[in-house]
């Protein structure tokens, strides 16, 4: 599936998209479970399962948290955002047997190492990407064909209220 952003951009997402951040992601907890001795992951399909039960939670709970956390956050100057971000991780813990963090403090940290592993592991993919949009914006537009005589789109054109 092919997605068309304004500035003539392309970006391809579908299900071979999800199956890399997957991998990145349980690449990630690979590397947070050895780096931190609070972290224990039993076998690789418990990491596995835990990359997918974190990126659940972080579409679906996150969100959340974060707009009810939105009044706190000037006065807490963001560091609200790296609590909610281990109670994410605690919860996939509750929820993985295979998975197991041993305090607030350690999912802290192995929220940190997740985000660092995961912006190292997305450095290529963020290059090559921005190198097409570069190379795409400088391709002239064409007007689009759903336009009036005077070449303003229906969504464009004001008319006269007198």
């Amino acid at each position: 599936m092919k997605v068309t952003v304004n500035n003539g951009g392309h970006f391809y997402t579908s299900q071979g998209g999800c199956l890399t951040r997957l991998v990145v992601l349980s690449i990630a907890v690979m590397v947070g479970a050895w780096l931190l001795p609070g972290i224990t992951v039993e076998s690789f399909g418990a990491v596995i399962l835990t990359a997918l039960v974190i990126s659940i939670l972080n579409n679906t709970l996150r969100p959340i948290l974060i707009v009810i956390a939105l009044p706190s956050n000037p006065v807490t100057l963001g560091l609200l955002l790296f609590v909610i971000n281990a109670l994410i991780i605690l919860l996939a813990s509750e929820l993985v047997s295979g998975f197991h963090v041993d305090h607030l403090g350690t999912a802290v940290l192995f929220s940190l190492i997740l985000m660092a592993v995961n912006y190292l592991l997305e450095l290529p993919n963020r290059y090559l990407n921005r190198k097409t949009l570069k190379q795409s914006s400088n391709q002239t537009f064409k007007q689009s064909d759903n336009t009036d005589d005077e070449g303003f789109t229906p969504y464009e054109e004001i008319k006269d209220q007198e």
